[in-house]
């Protein structure tokens, strides 16, 4: 494992809209050094030892190669549509062979196989490409998007009239949120890193609390960088979004994790491990 010097916190972050509520004003917070990455690659990052605390892709912690445990100070999740998780299509989804799938999220595809196999019964191949984020006259017949893509620059609902909100499909299929992705730490620590996890626990904690309160202001400084008109980006924090974790929401990640194993979208089910003891004195 990397040690880094004993007042360095390294924390993973994601910089799309919707982790703005979880991280901005952190970039400005004494001795903490901040790695940004997609999602599906910070899982690695925080295997690596090259960071103490990751928003990681929760279907990651099932196929890390060292144990990984999910710090409750926050999460990027819905109850109901999400708006930035969609499947695009030119036919209707009974109908799929081949999905084309960006690959910036691990579990974003996990729950799409669960949702075509339980509600569609279909089990397609699924192609992974590199999604650029701009508009495409050639996008795949069938293609899942995630993040600020979707708004910027998805497929329209003329070339790919049946689409598919995988929060909202969800909700229907199990009546509980989802969620995409949470802060972990690895769990086999030393009493020096866990320290360093616990007080970067505290501080993220910190800054999802206050900017729970801040979400209008959020939207007016970076809904334009991230391509959002600013009411919808207000909209989208405020109201399709679940920033804290909840025992409902812990219940749907257990709930997710064993539908994605019974599809073999989980080659070795592991445990849901849980630090919630982080933010309890040392």
């Amino acid at each position: 494992m990397v040690h880094p010097t004993e007042s360095e916190l390294r924390l993973g972050v994601v910089s799309y809209l919707n982790t703005l509520p979880l991280i901005d004003g952190l970039e400005r917070a004494e001795g903490v050094r901040i790695f940004s990455d997609v999602p599906s690659k910070l899982a690695g990052v925080l295997e690596a030892g090259k960071t103490d605390l990751s928003l990681c892709s929760v279907i990651d912690q099932q196929r890390a190669t060292v144990p990984l445990a999910l710090v409750p100070v926050g999460q990027i999740g819905c109850d109901g549509a999400t708006w930035t998780v969609r499947l695009f299509s030119r036919r209707p989804l009974s109908e799929i062979e081949e999905v084309a799938c960006d690959t910036d999220s691990h579990t974003s595809i996990a729950l799409l196989r669960v949702l075509l196999a339980e509600q569609h019964g279909r089990t397609p191949v699924f192609n992974p490409i590199q999604a650029r984020d701009v508009a495409m006259p050639d996008w795949p017949d069938v293609v899942l998007l995630i993040g600020d893509k979707v708004v910027r620059s998805g497929p329209s609902a003329e070339t790919h009239p049946f689409q598919l909100d995988l929060g909202a499909a969800w909700h229907e299929l199990t009546g509980l949120p989802f969620v995409f992705a949470s802060w972990f730490c690895r769990s086999d620590l030393d009493e020096r890193s866990l320290d360093r996890v616990r007080r970067l626990a505290i501080i993220v904690d910190h800054a999802r609390r206050r900017n729970a309160r801040r979400i209008p202001n959020i939207a007016h400084q970076h809904a334009e960088a991230h391509g959002w008109r600013t009411d919808q980006a207000i909209e989208y924090l405020e109201s399709r979004l679940r920033f804290e974790c909840t025992p409902r929401s812990i219940e749907s990640v257990r709930v997710f994790l064993d539908a994605a194993a019974k599809i073999e979208a989980i080659s070795n089910p592991q445990p849901l491990r849980i630090a919630d003891d982080l933010l309890a004195p040392a």
